[in-house]
Order: C-alpha cells, then sequence, then structure tokens
C-alpha cells in the first residue's frame, strides 16, 4: 500500500485504486478531478447552519450589550465645540478671531473649499486638488462666527456694526485684534489692551458664549441640530491649537505616526503604516507637497504589487525561496 493511499484511509477516505500515485509525485489533473467526484466514505454528521449563525448573533450580541453597559466605550469622548470653549477659551476666540479675517488653515486651505490661488500642492503640471473644483465652498468668517450669530439673534449690535463695514475695515479691526491677543498676558482676550478693534471682541464673545452653552455645535453644522456631516466641526476644530495640542498629548500626531494609531493604548488601522513611514522620511515629509508625493509613492507601489505576476524572475521567488513551506510545513508533511 503506497503512502498516499495509507494517508487517505487513516483520515476515514476510501481511495480508488486507479488514482493511486507511487512515492510523492502529484497525481495528474484527471486523477485529481476523478478523486474529486469519487463518493465520501467518511464520518458524517448533521449541521444546522441557521441555528449556530441564530447562536453566534445572540451570544455576540448579549456579550456586546453588556460590555456596553459595564465598560462603555475604549475611546475617549469625542472632541466638542462646547468642550473646546469651556477648556481654552483663549485659543476659541483667538481662531475665531482668525475666521472673521479670514487667516486660517481652513481660509488658505484652496479646493474643495476655497479657490485661494497658490495653495494647492502640485507635482509639475499635476494638480490633483484643483480637478474637483471648490466642491464645498466654506468662508470662514460666515460660517464658523456670523451664521451661528445671525441664527442665534439676528439683532446683536455688533454684528449688524460688522454686516455694515466694508472688507477694508473688517481687515482692519482683525488685524488689530488678533496683534493685541498676541501680546495680551497669557494670551487672554480679556487682558487685551484698549484698541480700534470694531465689534471683533463682542462678537467673539458672544460665539463663546454661545459655544459654551453647547448650542454652536448643532448650529456650525449647516444650521441642522440632527446630521452626519461634520465637516465644519471638524475644520473649525483643526484651525486652532487645542484639537492639535490634545492629539500630540496621546501620540496621533502626524510626526508621532498618528494616522496609524487608535486613541488609548488600544491598536489601530495598521494597514495604513505604509503611508505614515513615508511622511518619517524627512527628504519626502518636509516636501511642501508632501501629500501629492506620498500619493503617487503608493500609487507606483500598488501598481508594481499588481503586476508583480507578470514579472519574469520576480513571480518566481516565492518558488526559489520557499518560505511557505516553512509556513505552511503540516500541509506539505501531509502532502
Amino acid at each position: 500500500m503506497s503512502t498516499d493511499t495509507r494517508a487517505r484511509e487513516s483520515e476515514g477516505t476510501e481511495v480508488p485504486g486507479d488514482l493511486v500515485t507511487s512515492g510523492s509525485r502529484p497525481p495528474s489533473r484527471s486523477a485529481r478531478e476523478r478523486l474529486a467526484a469519487a463518493p465520501w466514505h467518511g464520518e458524517e454528521r448533521p449541521y444546522d447552519l441557521l441555528r449556530e449563525l441564530t447562536v453566534a448573533l445572540v451570544v455576540v450580541g448579549l456579550v456586546a450589550v453588556g460590555l456596553a453597559f459595564a465598560v462603555g466605550s475604549p475611546d475617549d469622548a469625542p472632541i466638542t465645540l462646547k468642550g473646546w470653549a469651556t477648556a481654552a477659551p483663549a485659543d476659541f476666540v483667538t481662531t475665531a478671531t482668525a475666521e472673521l479675517g479670514r487667516t486660517s488653515d481652513t481660509a488658505s486651505y484652496g479646493p474643495p473649499y476655497s479657490t485661494t490661488k497658490g495653495a494647492t500642492q502640485t507635482l509639475g503640471p499635476l494638480d490633483l486638488q484643483s480637478f474637483s473644483g471648490t466642491r464645498y465652498p466654506i468662508d470662514t468668517a460666515t460660517t464658523f462666527v456670523t451664521d451661528p450669530l445671525t441664527r442665534l439673534d439676528p439683532t446683536l449690535p455688533a454684528l449688524a456694526t460688522w454686516n455694515a463695514a466694508n472688507a477694508g475695515a473688517r481687515s482692519s479691526w482683525t488685524d488689530a485684534y488678533t496683534a493685541a491677543i498676541a501680546k495680551a498676558p497669557g494670551g487672554s482676550p480679556p487682558k487685551v489692551a484698549p484698541g480700534n478693534y470694531g465689534p471683533v471682541p463682542a462678537m467673539t464673545q458672544d460665539l463663546l458664549r454661545l459655544a459654551r452653552q453647547g448650542g454652536l455645535d448643532g448650529t456650525i453644522r449647516v444650521g441642522k441640530a440632527f446630521t452626519t456631516d461634520y465637516t465644519p466641526t471638524i475644520l473649525f476644530l483643526g484651525d486652532g491649537s487645542y484639537f492639535q495640542d490634545l492629539a500630540a498629548s496621546q501620540n496621533l500626531s502626524g510626526g508621532q505616526w498618528g494616522v496609524m494609531n487608535e486613541t488609548g493604548n488600544y491598536p489601530g488601522q495598521s494597514w495604513l503604516w505604509l503611508f505614515s513611514f513615508w511622511y518619517q522620511v524627512p527628504a519626502i515629509g518636509n516636501l511642501p507637497n508632501a501629500d501629492l508625493v506620498i500619493v503617487g509613492i503608493m500609487l507606483v507601489l500598488t501598481v508594481l504589487l499588481a503586476i508583480v505576476p507578470f514579472i519574469p524572475g520576480l513571480r518566481d521567488l516565492p518558488r526559489l525561496i520557499p518560505i511557505h513551506r516553512l509556513v505552511w510545513r503540516d500541509y506539505y508533511r501531509r502532502r
């Protein structure tokens, strides 16, 4: 009796005599097809797939609900505009002033939020950022400050003064107030020296009050209390230093490989490590168009990975260096 026959019979399967092969030589394709079509003579037992699925769903559901009540989510609580205004009011007012003056990061980002010239990252003549156009137009002064205040109370005197002023006066007010906050002790807006700031201090304080009351989180999102579009909130938070400082304190900033981390001591999206890796290379990460360069690198690597089966020599490496036989040694030992 050959080795193959003994192996199959030890597993409870009877091998037809014409399919027995000698030594370690694998059977031909036709022999394998006949073997696959041969009747099963091994052990059989009933299996109710629906019952198993139902039991699994019930058990997993009970465990998930129980853990949710017992320990809650492992993630930190979400960052809100209310929390920002309460924890760092000075940073909130400074950021709101930059939004009014259209000098924040969002205001100068370019597509898809604005048409700011020279803001896009290019790779030679390639300008991917502008291909889709300004699909989500945001005027920071309107979206983050004046519209929320108008929804809160359109009769605010400071708002009326702002709306009646021309662009030059508005820019002069915001520039002067921004410089005054920077010179104030501790960067505290209440300690700003007297000056011609127009309605900017009153407007930013009204916005701060609205945020502390929890009304800004819903109002800033296109005026809807229930929506899944958190883009304005995220952009407003990102323009300040509060959110960035929180990220850095939890090792979540870009320079700390934050793109692949989860909050707390939990694994994150490890499949993103290669994207994050290129940002850690100074010659690439410090480029003004680093995002576009890294996307290009990943596209090239993806194409190379896709065509590996068609590259002579490279596609033969698994056969020439049979590491897979070590990993799957039990399978090859049975063969």
